[in-house]
């Protein structure tokens, strides 16, 4: 079988003409060719360097389609979802003609158009993948306007993060995978081994905004009333406060390392000494970083926003209101103290882990989409 994937992920040309694209999604793809011969992944390319969390293909089974970035601040590349759309459907309507299923992976602005076409255009399996925040309650208009159209205007599959009530019988309750079976049992040794006796690593990895609450970590760890229990906090990712963050960490009272994008093997070593994941983010689908913190034993700290709360829970990591508490005072009345309660948890995280993986997302894929 072949499938057609298009999606809206950050694609380059590395210094050895290979096309390389952002970790997560490349690695999930090629998990995807064991249930595949042949993967056609239309994405954007992009001009420039790519980042140090950009992987290439490894399965020698996906081809890459490459299309003109869109969307952003200024109103040029805005114009471009648009001026864009006539080229991309020339595209995908080449593509699919010869592929037997396809996956469309929202949302995204360019899904104002695809969706429909793919609702009303063909025939051919296929299901599409909604990685934001299914039950966002006040998303941006694309995002209403994408979930409306994939409930009411086709009946394809759509997997989607968290189980909800009432939940449409079409959609999918789905983990995103982000795992190997070796990691399971790298992660199984690092737990086993990490020790929680001493001054406690924070960690943070995601995209460096607002959003994502990398000042708020800043400021509750400023603030943290004990800072003796603090050994040093790691700030993984790249983003528009990478210039400004430099200077902000410079006064909080604890040793603050800047990484910007790391590869994943880095990525993980940063997990692997660190004992919390900070993310006190104000929307997720369900970031893949909680999962892989999670299986190292780092204990998450993180808000209780989508369907993080469906995995996270009193006994695995620290759930935060945002509504209720401030983040740094959520932080200050943490007891982490107890370094036995803190090992047991750093435990339950790790099996909470089990089912971000690639194996567990393929049998899935097989047993409730392809058949």
């Amino acid at each position: 079988m072949k499938l057609l994937i298009i999606s809206h992920t950050d694609h380059y040309t590395d210094a050895n003409g290979n096309i390389v694209g952002w970790g997560p999604t490349v690695r999930e793809i090629d998990a995807l060719t064991a249930l595949f011969d042949e993967i056609v992944h239309i994405a954007c390319l992009y001009k420039g360097s790519p980042p140090a969390s950009a992987v290439k293909y490894n399965s020698g089974k996906v081809r890459f389609v490459g299309i003109s970035p869109f969307g952003g601040d200024d109103l040029e590349n805005k114009l471009k979802i648009v001026t864009s759309a006539p080229h991309n459907l020339r595209l995908i309507k080449e593509e699919l003609r010869n592929a037997d299923v396809f996956q469309f992976r929202a949302p995204t602005s360019i899904g104002l158009y695809i969706i429909p076409y793919l609702s009303w255009f063909s025939r051919k399996k296929g299901w599409y993948k909604y990685a934001g925040n299914w039950m966002a309650k006040r998303p941006a208009l694309s995002y209403r306007m994408q979930r409306w159209m994939l409930l009411n205007m086709q009946s394809r599959k759509i997997t989607i993060n968290g189980r909800w009530p009432d939940q449409p019988a079409q959609c999918l309750s789905f983990e995103n995978p982000c795992l190997y079976e070796e990691d399971r049992v790298d992660g199984k040794l690092c737990v086993a081994s990490k020790n929680f006796d001493g001054p406690l690593n924070l960690c943070f990895a995601g995209r460096l905004d607002k959003e994502k609450g990398v000042y708020d970590i800043l400021k509750a760890v400023e603030d943290y009333p004990h800072k003796e229990r603090i050994g040093r906090l790691d700030i993984v990712g790249d983003g528009p406060e990478l210039q400004h963050l430099k200077n902000a960490v410079h006064d909080i009272g604890i040793d603050v390392h800047l990484h910007g994008a790391l590869s994943r093997e880095d990525l993980f070593t940063i997990y692997k000494g660190s004992h919390l994941l900070l993310l006190p983010s104000e929307s997720e689908g369900f970031p893949k970083v909680v999962a892989e913190a999670a299986n190292f034993g780092c204990i998450p700290v993180v808000s209780n926003v989508s369907s993080i709360g469906q995995y996270v829970n009193e006994t695995n990591g620290f759930l935060w209101q945002r509504d209720e508490i401030s983040f740094a005072d959520y932080l200050a009345q943490l007891d982490l103290s107890n370094p036995s309660q803190l090992k047991q948890m750093a435990v339950y995280a790790h099996e909470m882990a089990a089912t971000f993986t690639y194996d567990h997302y393929i049998s899935r894929i097989r047993e409730l989409i392809l058949q």
